[in-house]
This record gives structure tokens, sequence and C-alpha cells, in this order.
């Protein structure tokens, strides 16, 4: 496939920077600063440093065979189809319900300032117009990501600007803030214990960047593309949240933050800077529309991946480039994960929703193992070097690190059950891959028959090949 009008770095990294930086930073992020303390700090660090082991880890397949699903495809190819229809399904089930949460807690801010709206009219009119704004292609959807991606950044570094003049005194008739609130809090108020807690947030806080992998087939010169644009997110994500964080502890006791509002808004508000702690709010809602249009073109990419190799019903093979049908069929699932937020008890739908982070977490385990077995077996990319320094004592240290997160996350209230109901749907797909993919009798085929698999060089992809030369 010709790749001369596909993606470049910039509109990647701002594709990939979309996708991340949203409510779980915004606001999630002061439960795992309430649970951390100042060592917040060093769990912020330690968390860029995993993202940067998995992302170069995908990188390096990327580099090596770039192709939809990402690394759906490659845990394919490395341990068997089984793998590569569980960790889809887990990945696409899980993003779908987290979503749907998004949508909700966008609906709520949106209906402060539109009280004659409903929610749940609000949460599908969101839903929709993400799922439509996603149909116009990946080119076009990255230029308006690139737009809210940009004030995102943007309001991440103000808050930094004005943070600083709060500390050295900067703001007219307010005192200098000074170090002395920071210098009064123990580091660890929680112990270590209290760090290992927050870092299922903070993983939170970086996920998203998996979107690189799945927008790299539709790369220009994915070769050079792909590492370069992981560069960027990597630098962009670590330097920016360490520096929030940095000049956000000085200002406001860590203790006091409440999960009910974002800890940028409590700083400045604290600081007496209350006009710009209520424009947050609005990038908060900025935040998590663009985490959703993101979101979505890799769900819909996910589901041609899965259709593709007969893992999904044979009516979601899309011939296009763009996945107009696993698009508009996330989009669906969202509406229905929507609406049992309103027709299930809270505390059912809390439950389903929280396996949003398991399933995140799983799929950057997959991640880490299947280019440890790619590496073993293959060695280096063909056309680009070796990415991850330090293999395999690197890879090593990712997977203990993610095994360990999602052991401790009984530990965060409310985050026990993503565990559990994100184990009982691995199950069930495992369950579904043995009864309808690889079925004990030819009964279930008969019956139950998906889309029949294509190899590698399908006709399906010449299609989108010639499909897009026909559009140049």
């Amino acid at each position: 496939m010709n790749h001369k009008d596909g993606l470049s770095a910039w509109q990647l990294t701002m594709l990939a920077l979309g996708t991340v930086v949203g409510g779980s930073f915004f606001l999630g992020s002061s439960i795992a600063i309430r649970t951390a303390g100042p060592a917040i700090f060093f769990a912020f660090i330690l968390g860029g440093v995993l993202v940067y082991i998995i992302l170069s880890a995908l990188s390096e397949m990327t580099v090596a065979s770039p192709r939809p699903g990402s690394f759906k495809a490659y845990s394919e190819e490395a341990f068997g189809p089984w793998l590569g229809f569980v960790v889809g399904w887990v990945y696409w089930t899980g993003l779908v319900l987290a979503m749907s949460s998004e949508a909700t807690a966008a609906s709520v801010f949106l209906r402060a300032w539109i009280p004659q709206l409903s929610l749940p009219l609000l949460s599908i009119i969101i839903i929709a117009g993400v799922t439509l704004l996603n149909l116009l292609g990946a080119k076009a959807l990255s230029h308006l990501e690139s737009g809210l991606a940009a004030i995102k950044l943007s309001a991440m570094v103000g808050f930094i600007g004005l943070a600083l003049a709060l500390i050295v005194g900067l703001i007219p008739n307010k005192a200098p803030v000074g170090i002395e609130l920071l210098a009064s809090e123990p580091i660890l108020p929680g112990g270590l214990a209290g760090v290992a807690g927050s870092m299922l947030i903070v993983l939170f806080s970086y996920a998203g960047f998996e979107i690189i992998g799945l927008a790299s087939s539709e790369a220009r010169n994915p070769h050079k593309t792909v590492p370069r644009a992981i560069t960027y997110t990597v630098i962009a994500l670590v330097g920016l949240y360490c520096a929030v964080i940095a000049t956000l502890l000085p200002l406001v006791p860590t203790g006091s933050l409440s999960e009910e509002a974002s800890p940028l808004v409590e700083a400045l508000t604290a600081g007496g800077l209350g006009w710009a702690a209520r424009s947050i709010n609005v990038i908060l809602v900025t935040a998590i529309l663009s985490t959703m249009l993101a979101a979505t073109f890799g769900l819909g990419r996910m589901v041609r991946s899965l259709a593709d190799v007969g893992h999904a019903p044979a009516l979601l093979i899309d011939k296009g480039d763009v996945p107009l049908r696993g698009i508009i069929f996330s989009g669906g699932a969202m509406l229905a994960a929507v609406s049992l937020g309103y027709v299930l008890p809270r505390g059912i739908y809390i439950f389903l929703v929280s396996s949003g982070g398991f399933s995140l977490l799983f799929a950057y385990m997959i991640i880490l193992v299947t280019h440890y077995r790619h590496r073993r077996k293959h060695g280096c990319p063909p056309q680009g070097n070796c990415q991850l320094a330090g293999f395999p004592y690197t890879s090593w240290f990712a997977i203990v690190s993610l095994i360990t997160v999602m052991a401790t996350m009984p530990l965060v209230p409310g985050q026990g059950s993503g565990l559990y109901v994100g184990l009982i749907l691995t199950g069930l797909f495992g369950i579904l891959y043995s009864l309808f993919i690889n079925p004990p009798k030819k009964l279930f085929k008969k019956h139950f028959a998906l889309a029949k698999p294509f190899p590698r060089n399908s006709a399906t992809e010449q299609q989108r090949a010639d499909n897009k030369d026909k559009m140049r």
C-alpha cells in the first residue's frame, strides 16, 4: 500500500495526545494524588517509563510489519488465533464501556450549560456526533483531533504558567506561595502501598497511546513515522504531566483533594484564581470529547481487523479505506452501553464500566509478551534499529509492573470490581472462541458461521489500496 498521502508523525502524535489527555488526568488524577501524596510525582515518572517500554515494543513490531489490528494481529501471529480473538474483543468491549462512561460525564457537564436537554438525550447526541465525525476518515479526523489536542495542551501549559506565577509571587496583590505547604507534607503519606494503589490511575492517565499502533497502517512511511511519533508522544506526555504535578503540589494539600473536582481546579481556586479554575471545566469537556473521538477511531479499526480474519460477523467486513461498518457498529454499542447507565442500578453499571481499566492493562500485557516472543524469534526489525533499550530486562520489568498494578486494583476503591469483571470477560471470550470460531462440532459452524478469514495479503487489503489510489 502506498502511504505517500498517509498520516504524518505530527498527526499521529496529536491523535495519540487527543486520546490520552482526557478526563482520567484532568479529573480522575485527584484520587491518585490524594492516595500517594507528593510521591505521585515519582509515580508519573514510573508511568512514563512503562509507557516508553510498551510503545517501543509496539513500535518494533509495527516497523517490522505495519498492519491493521496492530497488537491484536501481532498476538495472533505469535500465539495463535485464540489470543487475537480474546484480546481484540476484550479491548473493544472495555473501551466501549469506558467511552459510554465518558459520554455520561460529558453530558453532566453540558447539562449545566444546556439545562433544557435531558442527560440521556445529551449522551445520545454526543455519541452520535462522535460516530459521524469518525466516518469522515483518518485525515479529516486527525485535523480535528490536532485542534482539540492543542486546546488541551495549551490549557496544561497555561496552568503551569499560572501555578509558577503564584509560587514565585508574580500575580498582582498576591503573596508568593513558596514551598512551605509542600515541605510540611509527608512524602509517602500512604506508604509504598499508596504509591502502588495510585499507579492504576496514573496508567489510566497515560492510557490510549496504543492508538498509534492501530493507526500505523494509515501512516505515511510507517517505518520512520511511527517511531518518530512515539518519541514525540512520550516526551510530550511525561514532560507535561510531571510539570503539572510539580507546580500543583505547592498550591494545595494533597489530602484535601476531592474526586468530585479536578485537582487543577482546586489548586487554582486555592490560589484565588477562580476565573481560571472555571475555564478548566470547559477544557475538561473538550478533553472528554477529544478522547471519545480518538477512541472510536481505534474501535472501528479493531472491529475491521477482527472481521477480516473471521473473528466477527461477515457483515462487519469493510472494503473501503474507512471502516464505516466497524465505526457504526462501535457507535451503536456505545449507545447501548450508555443506555444501560440509565436502566441498570448504579452499582451494577459501575461494576461493568470499571472493566475498561482492566482491558487496557490486559492489552498492554499482551503487547509486551508478544514483543518478547517476536524479538526472540526475529530479532530487530529489518528496516529499523532496535528501539527498546535494555531488552529483555526492560520487558521483564514492565511485565512485572503491570502484573503488580492489576493485582493492586482491589486496593483502589471502586476498581476491584474492574479486575473481577475483566477476568470474567476474558474467560467469556475464551469460551466464545471455543464455541463459535473453533467449535468442537460442525453443527456450530453450520449455524453460527462468522466471516471467513482472509490470508495476510487479502483481497480486502488490495481493494483498500486500489480505492486509495483512485482517490488520488
